[in-house]
């Protein structure tokens, strides 16, 4: 017997959710990658729009030192910035005389005396035009956005002129777009969850719909899968409802060739039966014998042909509480003399996913070998056994008899095994029911009855 392997963490998770689950993904890597790369190239236009205000101060220190000489350059440094008054600002500018051995240095009062570091001993490579851009730290271990140039003059000598800014407010900007950034793509996000939400329950629609059909027609409540569906699914359904038809067409050929060869069988026993029973001869007695193991084997194999072919339609259900109700009946008109009691505790909503005929007659074995053996007293009850995999109904037959010992129990099951040749019956009864309970992936089991008799314990799927 084959079926499909469960197992592993993703079998747990049904189809919408893995679409939920993957889309989330696949949308909150691409959310984040987005947010990073906007991050860097707004840091980027950011550093260039501040690179440029600092290259406007370096332009009018260049142009300070391109005066005239008569000029005395005693305008040099006259920045219209106020933070290069103010020491320790993080504004900050510095001239630096190359071709004099004394390397004279002239910077803004915000640097009270210190100097800034020199983008080409960083390692920072230049752009065009000997300019550099780059992070350096300052005298309070502030960090600075740097821009450096070179500029040649001649006779007058060749400078490395630097201005540099408070790097910080490129952090507090670049900042600011980021948290506006996470709120933006987290509302985002969200919103991108309920569209996917939205989705998947609105695909995946048809397939649930095709579902509970599939549990209805499993459950006896429908006979064919009804509805309409999209395109894609419209063929499975179709492909469903004929397999449905053709299994039925399956069954009542079954049941009609179960019933001709009942009728073939039975009228040559009975002619040969009735034969026999005139005569005395020990010929007559034997082929009575025989004819009565023929009868036997007969009615066993047909009901097991019977049971066969009706195990196999879909959604057959049976309420449980009047099947057994009508074999409480009978049973109890059949021992009225004995004064027979029967009891019944079945729940009125119980359904049992099976054949009503298959169920009267693994119940009605039950019932009848209970009675034969009972004292007095039979009871007939039921339970829903909760499996994880399948609900389960559990019906229990108990007894007030003699009982039956443990090393018995499975020797009686067996077909044709009868331990009390008093009794009447043929020792089928209890091997039929194992078999319809095997073909229904249920279950018959003997135990003890608290009533000091047999226990027998029919389990059937549930509805």
């Amino acid at each position: 017997m084959t079926g499909l392997r469960v197992g592993g963490r993703l079998d747990r998770f049904s189809i919408g959710a893995r679409l939920f689950v993957a889309a989330i993904a696949c949308s909150a890597v691409i959310l984040l990658i987005s947010g990073v790369v906007l991050s860097a190239i707004y840091r980027r236009v950011t550093e260039r729009a501040f690179d440029e205000r600092l290259h406007i101060y370096l332009t009018e220190l260049v142009g300070d030192l391109a005066a005239p000489l008569d000029s005395d350059r005693g305008n040099l440094g006259s920045i219209a910035e106020p933070r290069f008054e103010q020491p320790l600002s993080g504004w900050y500018w510095q001239i630096t005389q190359l071709d004099n051995p004394r390397r004279e240095v002239r910077a803004s009062r915000s640097l009270v005396g210190t100097e800034l570091p020199i983008l080409t001993d960083l390692g920072v490579r230049a752009t065009v035009g000997e300019r550099r851009e780059g992070y350096g730290t300052g005298l309070d271990d502030r960090r600075l956005r740097i821009v450096e140039r070179r500029v040649d003059l001649g006779d007058e000598g060749r400078y490395l002129i630097a201005v540099a800014g408070d790097a910080s407010e490129i952090d507090r900007e670049t900042g600011d777009f980021n948290r506006a950034v996470a709120v933006t793509f987290l509302l985002l996000g969200a919103a991108l969850a309920l569209s996917t939400l939205v989705q998947v329950r609105f695909g995946l629609r048809p397939l649930s719909q095709l579902g509970a059909s599939v549990v209805a027609v499993r459950r006896g409540e429908a006979d064919h899968i009804a509805g309409r569906y999209p395109p894609d699914i419209a063929p499975l359904a179709g492909e469903l409802n004929l397999l449905l038809d053709t299994n039925r067409e399956i069954v009542e050929r079954a049941r009609t060739h179960v019933g001709n060869l009942a009728h073939a069988l039975k009228t040559p026993l009975s002619v040969l039966a009735n034969e026999a029973q005139g005569s005395r001869s020990p010929l007559a007695a034997h082929v009575r014998h025989q004819t009565e193991v023929m009868r036997d084997q007969v009615n066993y194999h047909l009901g097991r042909a019977r049971a066969a072919a009706l195990s196999t339609g879909l959604g057959a259900a049976t309420a449980a509480r009047p099947v057994v109700e009508g074999l409480a009946r009978v049973f109890a008109k059949l021992n009225s003399e004995r004064g027979l009691t029967i009891s019944i505790e079945v729940p009125d909503d119980l359904r049992v996913r099976c054949e009503e005929q298959d169920l009267q007659e693994m119940l009605g074995n039950l019932i009848d070998n209970a009675c034969k053996w009972s004292a007095g007293e039979v009871r007939i009850g039921a339970t829903v056994l909760d499996d994880p995999g399948l609900p389960y109904v559990v019906f229990c037959v108990d007894d007030d008899g003699p009982g039956l010992p443990e090393a018995k129990r499975e020797e009686v099951l067996r077909r044709g095994r009868r331990l009390d040749e008093s009794r009447p019956g043929s020792g089928l009864g209890l091997a039929i029911v194992v078999d319809l309970a095997a073909l229904h992936s249920g279950a018959l089991t003997l135990e003890t009855s608290p009533a000091g008799g047999l226990r027998a314990l029919l389990k059937l799927p549930a509805v």
